[in-house]
């Protein structure tokens, strides 16, 4: 699920001057989907193996699976409605056109208002709430990922940063019409590829620019070094300085955050994909001490270590879903 907290390191960082304090977005946490008068939801979804309410009778693509696309819509939120899920089963992109909302992001909540969008990678805790007094209006896109295959979040894909929502709210709105009328299999495709393309041109912004992918290829491939600033700096022959304007700029956050960001979410991969023990993953992640790293984990997925792996091999992807 994509993320990542060090109050150790980053401390008033971590604090967003529009969201609440890392420790209290955690005291909620816990499976919900509530619904609110005055919300709408218009959704595609990509077949009918899910049947729960929400999406029950939503027009079907089949299209949106060449691109594992589980779902994708539009939504009108209003307070009170709050939809958490413990488990995300695929990348969760979420893009606002009107009005503000808060998302869980990197441990705390962060308010995402027009123009403004987010991803979160799969197989973390996701959450996203409506204001008072405030209707947000967003689109969204759920993709569908096995454990086995490779998530659409890179290690170069920002969090959290501005993005032009207009063409991607019109891509959707295609999308519907086409699927709720006369479903041709050939513009299905061509509104799927569109969606499908303004997600990517969000998690891909290093085109034309490869100094930040050095940096984080290299930190990637040594996530247990103790890696500063100067260092990073170097790798892309930039001043310190203009390596955290770019960083912002691409990703939605410093350059050290990113780096707890890779560490952590290779750890949740470790964490899913073997038999490790959790010492041990600590520390190829860059943790000497286990206990830190177990309350870094914990601030960032919402869940210990230990419990996220037993989390992960008793959740079947297909019980898990997004707004």
């Amino acid at each position: 699920m994509t993320a990542e907290v060090l109050l150790s390191l980053f401390g008033s960082l971590w604090r967003s001057s529009r969201g609440r304090s890392i420790v209290s977005a955690h005291i909620s946490i816990r499976e919900n989907h509530m619904a609110a008068p005055g919300s709408r939801t218009f959704v595609v979804r990509a077949d009918t193996s899910d049947t729960r309410p929400w999406l029950a009778t939503a027009p079907v693509a089949p299209q949106l699976g060449q691109y594992r696309i589980a779902h994708c819509g539009l939504m009108e939120a209003a307070h009170p409605m709050k939809i958490v899920r413990s488990e995300l089963s695929g990348t969760f992109f979420l893009a606002c056109f009107e009005g503000e909302g808060e998302v869980l992001m990197d441990g705390a909540w962060q308010t995402v208002g027009n123009g403004w969008a987010c991803v979160q990678p799969r197989f973390i805790t996701n959450a996203v709430r409506a204001k008072k007094n405030c209707l947000w209006k967003f689109g969204w896109v759920r993709y569908a990922e096995s454990r086995d295959s490779q998530g659409l979040v890179s290690i170069y894909s920002p969090t959290f940063r501005q993005f032009d929502p207009r063409a991607f709210k019109a891509a959707i709105e295609g999308l519907h019409g086409e699927a709720s009328a006369s479903a041709s299999p050939a513009a299905l495709l061509s509104w799927t590829s569109l969606v499908h393309q303004y997600v990517l041109s969000f998690v891909e912004p290093f085109r034309g620019d490869d100094r930040l992918q050095r940096v984080w290829e290299k930190i990637a491939r040594k996530l247990d070094r103790k890696w500063s600033l100067e260092e990073m700096a170097k790798i892309a022959c930039v001043s310190t300085e203009h390596l955290r304007r770019l960083s912002m700029q691409t990703l939605g956050r410093s350059p050290m955050q990113h780096v707890t960001f890779l560490r952590l979410r290779h750890a949740a991969e470790l964490l899913t994909t073997g038999d490790d023990k959790i010492a041990y993953i600590a520390l190829l992640v860059g943790y000497e001490s286990p206990f830190a790293f177990s309350d870094v984990f914990q601030r960032w997925s919402g869940f210990r270590p230990s419990t996220f792996r037993q989390r992960s091999r008793s959740i079947r992807d297909d019980e898990i879903s997004v707004p």
